[in-house]
């Protein structure tokens, strides 16, 4: 039975990035009365404007998700305004750019803290009512949540981390009624790339890839993954390969893949 959308209470973090703002569109589209989460209020706001515009019932949350405390607050607001969360997206995320002997451990802490303990914090906060009303939770991983790249050991980290957690907390909700997907979309055109931490904590652009997927195109297949209670939506041709090579031919992977970049950090 595919799940209906219309005026459940979808929660998205980092929305006002490019992913999470598209995933904010496609479930008001679908008549969900969208909740907003971000650090930048300005931005909120905007957006807030903008899809109440259409005629959906949204709020916005000022929150860092990394203070548990304030998630846990977030929660009880949304619970007050619409009464308790149907579904709630973890998609706020960071990434780094650097080789690992190159990388503080405070940054990878950092990543994991955002990518890893975000979504600890945002879930704990959320699960009470996620289970009373036998809702969803949709984690935005990645195609690093399976496979490796050169000057991405923290992300990847934080990736595969979701893994491990959203798998086995789908194995212990199984009797609750929440379903439990987790989403690997592969290169997007999104602002990540423009923020990313180098080896010392600083912010910089990573040049951009020459294909890429728009936030839109991953929305929709993240949208239709949930409608249809799907365990794991990986997207696009590209990373359903990647995973599939290093998953039965890891050596090939790492020699088509891994050797080619790491030529490049020589050039």
């Amino acid at each position: 039975m595919e799940y209906d959308f219309k005026y459940k209470v979808v929660v998205v973090t980092g929305a006002t990035g490019g992913i999470g703002r598209a995933l904010s569109w496609r479930f008001a589209k679908a008549g969900a009365r969208v909740v907003l989460i971000d650090l930048d209020q300005e931005q909120l706001l905007a957006l807030q404007n903008q899809v109440e515009r259409s005629g959906v019932e949204v709020m916005s949350i000022v929150c860092d998700i990394v203070d548990k405390e304030r998630c846990q607050q977030a929660m009880r607001e949304i619970e007050d305004h619409f009464g308790g969360v149907d579904v709630l997206v973890n998609n706020a995320g960071i990434g780094h750019h650097s080789l690992f002997q190159e990388t503080s451990t405070a940054v990878i802490r950092r990543v994991m803290e955002v990518n890893f303990f975000g979504a600890i914090n945002c879930t704990k906060a959320a699960l009470a009512s996620l289970v009373a009303r036998k809702g969803m939770i949709i984690t935005m991983s990645s195609v690093l949540g399976y496979s490796p790249m050169i000057c991405l050991s923290g992300y990847a980290a934080s990736k595969h981390a979701l893994h491990g957690l959203f798998n086995s907390l789908r194995a212990e909700l199984l009797n609750d009624g929440v379903h439990v997907m987790i989403a690997c979309p592969g290169k997007t055109e999104t602002d990540l790339r423009k923020h990313m931490l180098s080896g010392d904590g600083q912010i910089i652009e990573v040049e951009r890839s020459k294909i890429m997927a728009s936030p839109n195109e991953v929305a929709e297949a993240v949208y239709n993954g949930a409608r249809k209670r799907k365990r794991l939506v990986v997207h696009s041709k590209a990373s359903k390969l990647t995973q599939l090579l290093y998953r039965y031919f890891p050596a090939y992977y790492e020699l088509k893949q891994l050797k080619p970049a790491q030529k490049n950090l020589k050039t």
